[in-house]
């Protein structure tokens, strides 16, 4: 039987904090309902009995606060978050329950909770928390609506389960540091986050990833803990180690410090393993990676259906380029996998004759530029980071630079593999496995 009650319209003058109550227990529903009634900043606006009628209630209503009990049937609360903080990331949850222990409260901020009550609630306690959470989220509130407008956020469950995706990964490299790679890396993923789609971001920077700082990310498990256990990773587990941005985007983090990168390091072909197992569950996996070239590099390589190689327009980012093109050349990778980007182009006329034309660089390399980044005040970058926010989603003015050039960039790699009939990436990883790079590029 449901515990769904009728929903009145919503008032989105937003005066009032709105709420969705999910509990398998009518009586605790409806004494929470009443109790909140009391106070006049708050609006229950519907109820829901188990967790798979709370996430259908949470995306067709969006309510601000959605207090959520754990145990429940069909689906129980902690996947229940997991689904809304993806489909509805301006919703914040709440959970309650009975189990009071350090493993409940870990299962629960692992899954997108925003604080954790025990039963049974202190009122006076649980009106504290509902307008702590409100005003510690409003920015996230925000963020949701400008990734809403510029690329849709997914609005439905996907009927297709585990292991049914795209599984497309998209490494984003340099042979020079500093061109960028992590701003386009994020960004590039939160523009392929449309509806119906799921999409990673891993920080493939072992030692010195950046991806925490620009997108304001703390997780207290990270890609060290799965590389531990890569040879039986467990799905399910793995989903509970990736961390959801505020956008929705799910992040798996790089080791907290350099030196814990050792022990991935010293097995080279551990990354591009993980990306090879939880491919399937994802339709985007998009890799930063850091410059330097080797066995862990060529691993991702690899596995990556595309690998967008970023540059800038000036001669030393050129001639590295045209090395790693060749590279690839020898490597025996179709040239149609690497796309290449510029960041940082001058528009104005004026600054052009410090850097090399577009036009004199794509008959250097050979390859067309499909990317053209312009070059921007660094404060617009810097505020972004400082927000904890990709640059699209920054302003909601799509039209400005750099915004409307890095969605184009992420609609110009989705219709390039989502347009396709997929195919899955050329498997080199095992001659990876038989002998180096160096032994390779020679053969």
């Amino acid at each position: 039987m449901s515990g769904r009650t009728p929903t009145p319209q919503v008032d989105n003058s937003k005066s009032q904090i709105t709420i969705l109550l999910v509990d398998d227990i009518p009586e605790t529903r409806e004494n929470i309902k009443k109790l909140l009634a009391f106070e006049p900043d708050f609006k229950v606006i519907g109820t829901a009995g188990t967790g798979r009628e709370g996430v259908e209630f949470a995306k067709e209503h969006q309510p601000d606060i959605i207090i959520m009990d754990i145990n429940m049937p069909d689906m129980d609360g902690l996947q229940a978050t997991g689904h809304i903080k993806r489909l509805v990331p301006a919703c914040s949850v709440i959970i309650m329950s009975v189990q009071n222990d350090s493993d409940y409260m870990r299962r629960a901020m692992l899954a997108g909770a925003r604080d954790f009550l025990t039963k049974p609630i202190n009122m006076d306690e649980l009106y504290n928390t509902i307008r702590a959470v409100y005003k510690s989220t409003e920015e996230q509130r925000r963020i949701a609506v400008a990734m809403q407008n510029n690329a849709p956020v997914m609005s439905a469950i996907k009927e297709s389960g585990p292991g049914e995706r795209a599984g497309h990964i998209v490494a984003v490299y340099s042979p020079q540091g500093g061109a960028g790679v992590t701003t386009i890396a994020t960004n590039l993923a939160a523009g392929l986050m449309k509806e119906g789609v799921k999409v990673l971001l891993v920080d493939g920077d072992l030692q010195f990833g950046d991806v925490d700082v620009f997108l304001a990310l703390q997780a207290q498990q990270t890609i060290v803990e799965v590389a531990q256990d890569v040879d039986d990773l467990d799905v399910e587990l793995f989903e509970n180690i990736v961390v959801t941005h505020e956008s929705g985007l799910k992040v798996l983090m790089g080791p907290p410090r350099p030196e814990f990168a050792d022990e991935i390091m010293a097995k080279p072909g551990t990354l591009g393993l993980i990306l090879e197992k939880v491919a399937s569950n994802y339709d985007f996996i998009v890799v930063d990676t850091s410059k330097s070239f080797n066995e862990v590099l060529l691993g991702v390589f690899d596995r990556a259906t595309k690998i967008v190689l970023v540059g800038t327009p000036s001669l030393s980012s050129v001639k590295n380029i045209r090395f790693v093109l060749d590279l690839f050349d020898q490597l025996g990778y179709d040239q149609s996998k690497a796309m290449l980007v510029l960041n940082r182009v001058w528009e104005d006329s004026k600054e052009k004759g410090a850097t090399i034309s577009i036009e004199r660089i794509q008959s250097f390399l050979k390859r067309p530029v499909v990317g053209k980044i312009p070059h921007v005040d660094e404060r617009i970058i810097l505020s972004a980071i400082n927000k904890g926010v990709p640059v699209i989603a920054s302003d909601r003015d799509q039209k400005k630079a750099p915004i409307k050039q890095l969605i184009e960039l992420a609609d110009y790699v989705y219709n390039e593999l989502m347009g396709k009939d997929d195919e899955p990436a050329v498997d080199d990883h095992k001659n990876a496995a038989k002998s180096s790079i160096f032994r390779r590029v020679k053969q």
